[in-house]
This record gives structure tokens, sequence and C-alpha cells, in this order.
């Protein structure tokens, strides 16, 4: 085990069951979604695949044509690329003024990859919209040339400058999809560490909880020919990219065996084609039987972290309702 990492104190865990804790939206998805579904696991799961494989160079070459790329529809919100206390990152709207909610939104990509603006700006600049809100997307330093903790360390260091900058914490919200879902559930671990307040709620999408098995949980083999995206066997590589010899029964690292205990609500949203279903689905209950308040929808057919995708899928219009309903129902209460 590696010298940092803390030796497990809690009473052995019995997790709760999943039925009764996931919702299954049960609803139909359009034969334009299911085609465009079938176009992704033919065409970007083997590009991911060979992104994945590619030399350190080909990667850095991938990360400099994301960042070239553009927002295709900011929703009438402003986005520029700023530094934010000692972190750079993309904001939407005005970190000056602390009386709106501010949106953490920590990005996926396989912890290689910066924010894409077709997807997670997209996606950013939708949600702050609809629920009149600023967001905070941090540029955190990414594989291979980062090892893990420097993203975690970024992504702690974001949620710190909001609280510096006066947000209040019941007026934050945290999120993620897929690495960034892992990153939140790192952040969390590390604000109850600090001793400081927890965020209003929490929306991990499609996160990936268990970096030390590419076998294991269950979906991961069960689903690996039907996922649209993500070629899991390819993903193995991303695992020795990001953590390298560090122990993945760290919790920071692999949050499916962290202690829950003082997290705040939590959505979690995930779909029933995905390898890292189970991912969310263990995750969900493992916070379940510590306290925490949480609900869980899986979406059939649509892909991993598919709210990103507005410009692909119309169902993701009900999705982001759902989270926008959710962050405006945690927020209220606060």
């Amino acid at each position: 085990m590696n010298a940092d990492t803390p030796a497990p104190t809690q009473a052995p865990l019995l997790l709760a069951p999943a039925e009764g804790l996931v919702r299954h939206r049960d609803m139909p998805i359009s034969l334009r979604s299911r085609f465009i579904t079938w176009l992704l696991k033919l065409f970007l799961r083997p590009m991911l695949a060979r992104m994945i494989r590619g030399s350190d160079e080909s990667i850095a070459r991938i990360q400099l044509r994301l960042m070239r790329m553009r927002c295709p529809n900011t929703h009438g919100q402003s986005l520029e690329y700023t530094v934010v206390g000692a972190l750079p990152g993309h904001v939407v709207g005005d970190l000056r003024d602390t009386g709106k909610p501010v949106i953490l939104w920590l990005h996926g990509g396989a912890f290689f990859l910066p924010a894409a603006p077709t997807a997670h700006l997209e996606m950013a600049t939708d949600l702050c919209a609809q629920l009149d809100a600023h967001c905070f997307m941090p540029d955190y330093r990414l594989a291979p040339r980062n090892r893990f903790p420097a993203a975690l360390d970024d992504c702690e260091r974001a949620y710190r400058a909001l609280l510096d900058l006066g947000f209040a914490p019941e007026r934050i919200v945290l999120g993620g999809d897929s690495a960034g879902g892992n990153l939140a559930l790192g952040v969390l671990q590390r604000i109850r560490k600090n001793g400081w307040p927890m965020p209003a709620c929490v929306l991990p999408v499609s996160p990936a909880t268990e970096l030390g098995r590419i076998h294991a949980p269950p979906s991961r083999p069960r689903k690996m020919r039907i996922d649209p995206i993500l070629p899991i066997a390819a993903l193995q590589r991303v695992d020795e990219m990001y953590a390298g010899d560090w122990d993945a029964s760290d919790p920071e690292l692999s949050p499916i065996f962290a202690d829950c205990r003082g997290f705040p609500p939590m959505y979690l949203i995930a779909s029933d084609a995905e390898v890292l279903l189970d991912d969310t689905v263990f995750f969900a209950r493992r916070a379940k039987a510590h306290g925490v308040d949480v609900r869980c929808d899986v979406w059939p057919v649509l892909p991993h972290a598919f709210p990103l995708f507005g410009t692909l899928y119309r169902e993701v219009r009900l999705a982001r309702a759902d989270m926008v309903a959710f962050m405006r129902e945690r927020l209220g209460r606060a």
C-alpha cells in the first residue's frame, strides 16, 4: 500500500440494495437517436481506442486540437478562459457576482483530454442559462504528463477558490462527468479532510469509480460489446497513464471504496448501455449505506455521459431538465 494511503478504519460495510434506489427511466428513445448511437459505436469507439493507445506526442496534438475548437452554442451566456485564484479554466458568467449560484463542473475525458467545447462547454452554458447561475470549469492538469493526484489537487484548489471569492457553500453545486465524476467524488473527500463546508449538492454523471480493475464491476465485461463509446480494454492504458503505480484501493483514486459519511445530496446519472453502469450504481449503493441522500437515474440506449451530447440527442433536454430541477431544489432548501 502507498505510504500516503490511510489505513481503513471503518467497520465492514454492507451495500444497500440497488432495488428501490435506482430509477430506470422507462421512456422511448427515438429511431434518430438509436441511429446516432449506432454511428458512434461504428466510428467514435474505434477512434477513441486509437487515441488512447497513441504516443504521448499524438495525445498532445489531440489536446491542442480540442482547445482550438469553439462552443457551438453558448445559450446567451458569456464564456471565457481565464485564471481563477491560481487555476486556469473556463468561466460562464461573472464570478464577481457571488449572489448567484455557481456550478463547479469537472470535465471528463479519461483524465487526458481537456474540456470539449462542443460537449462540456455547451452543456455548462445551457445549465447556467436554465439555473441563472455561473460556472467554473477548471482546466486541471492532464495525463500522461501529470499523474494522480495532480488533477485532484487542482480540483480541490478550484473549490477553495470559489469559497475565497465569497460564494457561500450552500450556493455551490459540484458536478462532473466520467473522469470528472471521479474527481468530484475525490474533491468531496478532500473537503471533509480539510474541514471545509460541503457544497449544496453533487451531480456525478457516469463517474468512473473503480480504477484498480479493468474487468470489474460486472457491467464492464457484460456491456463491453454494446457500449457505443467506451473501448473498455483500451482504458487499461488510461489507468496506467493517470494512476501509475499509485495504490488503486486509495478511495481518492477509486471512490467506490470511499467513506461517504457527511456527503451532501447526490444525483447520479448513467446509461444502461455503458460499461461504467455499475461504477455508478455500486457507488450510489455505497453512499446510500452511509446515510447520504442519493438519487440514481439509469437511462436506456443512450451512450456514456449522454447529457453532454445536447447537439446530438433530443432526449438530452429531458435529462438536463432533471439536473436543473435537482439543483434548483437543493439550492432552494439551502
